[in-house]
């Protein structure tokens, strides 16, 4: 029996290939190359993407992101090209056996609805995710507007990335377990920890390094001897918790930067170590109004 003969519509291929890349290159009946295509210019760029997150310094990310954005925008639509290209240069084409509208829409399905978001799920949920910082609770670390990628393979079972004092972590509040928030870890699990006014006491010895009076407060500088970070007490005389605890076993103590402005362990307690999610590495992006920050992208955190 022999094949219909069936001429290929440019347009369509070029339609095609810009729904999905390597579409319209199978529709020419160029099996191989559509694969390569697909895999090149549609999972491709998720792996890279969630690598450049993790791994590119972060004065370096907004020029690597941008570049291979424009690569890859720049083969998707080479792909496009010859795929118009390609049919036009068969006039007599013989369709093959598969070509048939069913196996076009169950490889697009199987493409885009279920390759794709399953890959990009499984970077979400295990390599890199996106946050939208939305209060000010983390000032001036972490500013209301600014988007972070945050490390998903933090605090992991085999990752080998465990919770330090210091760390910028994102963690689900222990009492709703829906909304999640971003704080500093302070106190580690079996450590007691006591908060007298501004000073933070770990196993008796304060965390305190230094104090600068500022416009709207007072700037704390504290270390544990491995990691240094700033905080900021806004209203130092404010009737806040003062804690003497004994962490439990499994748990951490969470502050934020901003702390007379941050509703964290002081208030609801420790967190379970199964709730923190990730570590917040860089911000990618910043916006405050209709005003990006420029010079906030790429701070590494």
């Amino acid at each position: 029996m022999e094949h219909p003969v069936k001429r290929r519509k440019p347009w369509l291929a070029l339609l095609l290939s810009l729904l999905l890349p390597g579409y319209g290159q199978l529709y020419n009946g160029e099996v191989n190359k559509a694969i390569w295509f697909f895999l090149c210019l549609s999972l491709l760029p998720i792996v890279v993407v969630a690598m450049i997150a993790l791994y590119v310094p972060g004065q370096w990310l907004l020029a690597s992101g941008a570049g291979y954005l424009l690569l890859a925008g720049s083969g998707w639509l080479y792909g496009a090209i010859d795929a118009f290209r390609i049919a036009r240069r068969q006039p007599d084409y013989v369709l093959q056996p598969w070509q048939r509208s069913g196996v076009y829409l169950l490889v697009f399905i199987a493409c885009a609805v279920v390759a794709v978001p399953a890959l990009n799920a499984y970077a979400r949920d295990h390599w890199v995710e996106t946050f939208r910082v939305p209060s000010g609770s983390m000032e001036p670390t972490v500013m209301t507007g600014d988007m972070l990628f945050a490390d998903k393979r933090y605090n992991c079972p085999g990752c080998g990335k465990t919770l330090k004092r210091g760390d910028l972590v994102i963690f689900a509040h222990p009492n709703t377990r829906s909304h999640y928030f971003i704080k500093r870890v302070i106190g580690l699990p079996g450590e007691h920890l006591r908060i007298e006014g501004m000073a933070i006491y770990i196993n008796g010895k304060s965390l305190s390094a230094g104090q600068t009076p500022q416009a709207k407060g007072v700037q704390v500088t504290e270390t544990d001897g491995k990691a240094t970070w700033q905080v900021v007490w806004e209203q130092p005389n404010a009737a806040l918790p003062q804690t003497d605890l004994q962490i439990p076993t499994g748990q951490v103590f969470m502050m934020g930067d901003n702390r007379t402005a941050s509703n964290d362990s002081r208030f609801f307690g420790a967190v379970p170590l199964d709730g923190v999610i990730a570590q917040a590495k860089v911000v990618w992006l910043s916006v405050k109004g209709n005003q990006v920050r420029w010079e906030r992208m790429g701070l590494a955190l």
